[in-house]
């Protein structure tokens, strides 16, 4: 089961730290990601979502090549490539994948101008590992799908302080 949680940064470039952080983590295989994206408030109010793939690029290049390799069949490459590139980039403009684009938005609305917000989709991680990583990095947590011992684990983290130590247990 994957765990959602989104931050608040008073920066982009905070949000991007962070996202670049949670890669390195990735490739260490400290942290699986189902995706990360950052949401910017612009001064006009509105919210830009920062995806690590672009759909519509992905579905122009993929309907690109299909559309040329049928169109060459038919002896028409140059119709069916252009064919092809632009019922892909429809296709990938409609396709959404990982965390919820309007989802996202409608969260981001509540946003200062010039804040970001970082929506993460975490599959796996080592928790330890990943909140030493992110200690200190000031945000303000959001909303999460974690349990209260773990949302409380992270908000200590990226505010910087210490972990609580576990209960000990009572005596009888």
């Amino acid at each position: 089961m994957s765990d959602l949680v989104a931050i608040i940064y008073p920066t982009e470039e905070q949000a991007e730290s962070v996202r670049k952080t949670l890669f390195e983590l990735q490739k260490e295989y400290v942290i699986e990601l189902g995706d990360a994206v950052i949401a910017v408030k612009a001064a006009d109010g509105s919210v830009k979502l920062n995806q690590l793939f672009n759909t519509t690029a992905v579905g122009a290049l993929s309907g690109g090549f299909w559309g040329l390799l049928i169109g060459t069949i038919f002896l028409m490459p140059v119709i069916g490539a252009a064919l092809g590139a632009a019922s892909g980039a429809v296709g990938g403009a409609l396709t959404d994948f990982g965390i919820n684009d309007a989802f996202m938005k409608d969260l981001s609305s509540s946003l200062q101008p010039g804040n970001a917000a970082l929506f993460v989709l975490i599959r796996k991680m080592t928790a330890d590992k990943v909140l030493d990583a992110v200690k200190g990095t000031g945000g303000t947590v959001l909303k999460t799908s974690l349990d209260h011992s773990k949302e409380q684990a992270l908000r200590d983290a990226i505010a910087g302080l210490p972990p609580v130590p576990p209960a000990a247990p009572a005596a009888s």
